[in-house]
């Protein structure tokens, strides 16, 4: 590595590590405050309490990593350039990309992060939150009565009295297996059926067994106290699927309810669809902030610098908004989920790229150009 990456470096990861220990400390301070009568009114033990506050950090990283990024790369860039630090670099003959390329690794670098993140841990987050107050309240997670699945591709049909979200349990359950003409041929009754993750098997309590010829006459009953069985595809989680909210869902159990549930209208798996999507393209987002703050974050006078700051700052959080006005729109199958997904990162690395070719040539983005000259028409 060379003397100057090391030094561009150095520069931007104090600033990137402030910020971060920050943004941390603050969400900190005000999550404590909200509830820190419910912490101490249900006598939450510390090992717990700090248990809890690991499982929401993913999530918060997520948010707090791209503004994090934004702030470093403005700052440590724009001290750079008050500095005259960025001119003696271009004048001793290094190109204005390859003085950012340090800066443009630690972006993919953050991207990693925040995709590895982004795969499981930050969409459970919110979940964790609300088991934990519900737990430390006393108050059982919630019962679904009445529930209904149907699993097409192995031809089953459960009907399900009750069960409580997050539990392998099942209370009075029937199961309708049917040949390929949906002719019932097995009848499953049970008082009660269990899953045993570790050996993908289901347990059947009280359970009677009832086979049907083509025409619908009993051939058999059949009477088990325990009755194990090994081959059903169906688990909790797909059984209780028409229960749960795609921001909740990770990148895999997505990918199973898509897969499961294939054959859904449209509207009914637009939200998935669009957050299996989001779940791809959110840490790209870090990426694109590299782009639109490297160039304006490098200004060659001081009312340059606070032009550029000021003209990033907007850019960045316009891509916010429009990421989340773009995910509504594919909640709701208005745009397909790619487009929804994809679009701000795309429109945005557009614009970076295009104002990180204006400063690499050295020359002032359009807007920059229009105030300068209205200035001087002033003067």
């Amino acid at each position: 590595m060379r003397l100057l990456d090391r030094y561009v470096i150095r520069n931007f990861l104090q600033a990137y590590i402030y910020c971060i220990a920050g943004f941390i400390s603050i969400w900190l301070i005000f999550d404590i405050s909200d509830n820190i009568s419910t912490l101490l009114d249900e006598r939450v033990g510390l090992i717990l309490a700090v248990q809890y506050y690991f499982t929401q950090v993913p999530e918060v990283f997520i948010i707090l990593l791209p503004v994090s990024l934004l702030l470093a790369l403005l700052f440590s860039l724009g001290r750079m350039s008050r500095a005259n630090e960025i001119v003696s670099m271009l004048t001793a003959g290094v190109s204005l990309l390859r003085v950012l390329l340090p800066l443009i690794v630690l972006g993919l670098l953050t991207v990693g992060a925040t995709m590895a993140l982004n795969y499981e841990l930050a969409p459970h987050a919110e979940l964790a939150r609300r088991h934990f107050f519900s737990d430390t309240h006393g108050q059982p997670a919630a019962l679904i009565e009445g529930q209904i699945f149907r699993n097409r591709t192995d031809a089953r049909t459960w009907f399900i009295q009750n069960f409580r979200l997050r539990s392998n349990e099942f209370n009075t359950v029937q199961v309708l297996q049917q040949d390929e003409r949906d002719s019932i041929v097995t009848n499953y009754l049970a008082n009660r059926a269990v899953y045993h993750p570790e050996m993908k098997t289901w347990e059947l309590e009280s359970a009677k067994v009832v086979h049907y010829d083509a025409a619908g006459n009993i051939l058999e009953e059949q009477f088990y106290p325990t009755l194990k069985i090994e081959h059903w595809s169906e688990t909790p989680f797909r059984l209780s699927s028409a229960n749960v909210r795609a921001e909740y869902l990770s990148v895999p159990e997505l990918r199973e309810y898509l897969r499961f549930n294939a054959d859904f209208p449209a509207t009914l798996l637009a939200p998935f669809r669009t957050h299996f999507q989001y779940r791809l393209a959110l840490p790209w987002t870090c990426l694109v902030t590299v782009w639109i703050a490297a160039p304006l974050g490098i200004g060659y006078s001081r009312r340059g610098v606070l032009a550029g700051v000021a003209a990033a700052v907007i850019l960045v959080f316009s891509m916010n908004f429009l990421t989340h006005f773009f995910l509504a729109l594919g909640e709701g199958d208005r745009v397909s989920p790619w487009i929804a997904a994809w679009t701000p990162n795309l429109l945005f690395s557009v614009i970076g790229l295009y104002l990180l070719y204006l400063r690499a040539s050295n020359r002032e983005a359009p807007g920059f150009q229009f105030a300068r000259a209205r200035r001087t028409v002033a003067r």
